[in-house]
Parts: structure tokens; C-alpha cells; sequence
């Protein structure tokens, strides 16, 4: 009785692994853009999860080049003062199903990326030239706060910032700085957080963001009509 006992044990056992095992395989793939409605006739289906493929027939060497003259400085008088030049799947088809895509982020003097989201990917940012002040903001935590971690960044230093948290770079020196940055999806999204919250369209209703910011409504009109 006890053999039989201690073999229907590891019996269990290694059924209850192999389920454990096949659950953590059975997981959906990542969204490659902001939604996909499900439709039930093919013919009027515009997008899949991602892009439709290249016969691999019809492949060349040329669908995994891009002359995006990356070495090449970007205009940075606008108002924040930096430039992103992205290198996605819209970009580069070759990326498609590959899972990552790249930037360049050109930096006038004091110049910033605003706080920012990617929903789809995690970021690694490496320092070319200049000196970068960095940070990201976790989510909410179990007391109810957001935990802020933030680094000076000099040219060869990488810093990692996770999937979809809110983050940002400035430029805290006097001359022009320029980063690179690596990201882990085809199609990462961009979420700026000013231009979200008070550019939507259309705008979402100023009595919610003034109870949400604790601030006069006639504030938050004020900043609707700047974005």
C-alpha cells in the first residue's frame, strides 16, 4: 500500500506540473496596437495583431535595411526641446513579428522628453552625448503611493525603464546631448501624459480633471486650450 501511495503521489505531482506548465504557455500574445475589434467576415478585415507578411519568396536583403540616417542631428527648437526620431515597424517593415524597434531622442540644452508611457514595451536608454537627468514612476502601490527612481545619466551610462510606467529624460547640461533606445516590441505606443490628458479629442470633461488635479476648473480649461 505505501509504494502504491507514493506513486500515485508522483503521479499527481507530475500532472499537476505539466498543467502548471501549459497555463504558463497558454498566454494570449501581446497587442500591437491600441485595439483590434474581432469581426466575423474576413473580407472586411483591415488589421491583424501586427502587419500582414511578405511572401518569404519575395524577401530580400533590402527588407532588413533602413537608411534612416540615424547619425544625423535632429531640429530641436520646438517647445520641449527635443526630438524623437522613432524606428518602428511603420519604419521598418522588416521588424514585423521581431519584437523590438529602436530611437534616436536629440536634446537641446535643458531640453526634456516629457513624462511618457509605452503600453507595449520596455525601454533601454543608452547615453551617446551630454548629461541626461532620468526617473520613472512606478504604479500605485500597496500604501497608495507612486515611488519615483531617478539618475543622472553621462555618455555610455543605460538605464532601463519598465513597461508602460511613466517616465522621462532632460538634458541638465549646457550642451546638445543625444540618446539611443532600445525597445521590446515591433509597435511599442507612445502615451505623452500632457498632451493625453488635456489634448484628447474630444476633451474630456473639465469638471473631471479639475476634482482629479485638485485645481480650479478655469485652470484646466486654460491648459486645454494650450494643448
Amino acid at each position: 500500500m505505501m509504494k502504491g501511495s507514493v506513486l500515485m503521489f508522483q503521479v499527481a505531482t507530475v500532472a499537476l506540473l505539466a498543467l502548471a506548465c501549459s497555463l504558463a504557455f497558454a498566454s494570449d500574445p501581446s497587442p500591437l496596437q491600441d485595439f483590434c475589434v474581432a469581426v466575423d467576415k474576413y473580407d472586411s478585415a483591415v488589421f491583424v495583431n501586427g502587419k500582414f507578411c511578405k511572401d518569404p519568396k519575395d524577401v530580400k536583403a533590402e527588407d532588413f535595411f533602413f537608411q534612416g540616417r540615424l547619425n544625423v542631428a535632429r531640429d530641436t527648437s520646438g517647445k520641449q526641446g527635443s526630438n524623437v526620431t522613432a524606428v518602428t515597424v511603420e519604419q521598418f517593415p522588416g521588424l514585423n513579428t521581431l519584437g523590438i524597434s529602436l530611437a534616436r531622442i536629440d536634446f537641446a540644452p535643458y531640453g526634456q522628453n516629457p513624462p511618457h508611457t509605452h503600453p507595449r514595451a520596455t525601454e533601454v536608454l543608452f547615453v551617446l552625448e551630454g548629461t541626461l537627468y532620468v526617473g520613472f514612476v512606478t504604479s500605485n502601490q500597496a500604501d497608495g503611493k507612486n515611488l519615483l527612481f531617478t539618475k543622472v545619466l553621462n555618455a555610455g551610462d543605460v538605464f532601463v525603464f519598465p513597461v508602460g510606467l511613466v517616465h522621462f529624460q532632460l538634458n541638465i547640461g549646457k550642451s546638445n546631448a543625444i540618446a539611443f533606445a532600445g525597445l521590446s516590441s515591433q509597435n511599442p505606443g507612445v502615451i505623452t501624459i500632457a498632451n493625453a490628458v488635456f489634448g484628447s479629442e474630444p476633451p474630456i470633461n473639465p469638471d473631471v480633471l479639475a476634482k482629479a488635479f485638485q485645481v480650479d476648473k478655469n485652470l484646466v480649461e486654460y491648459l486645454q486650450k494650450l494643448f
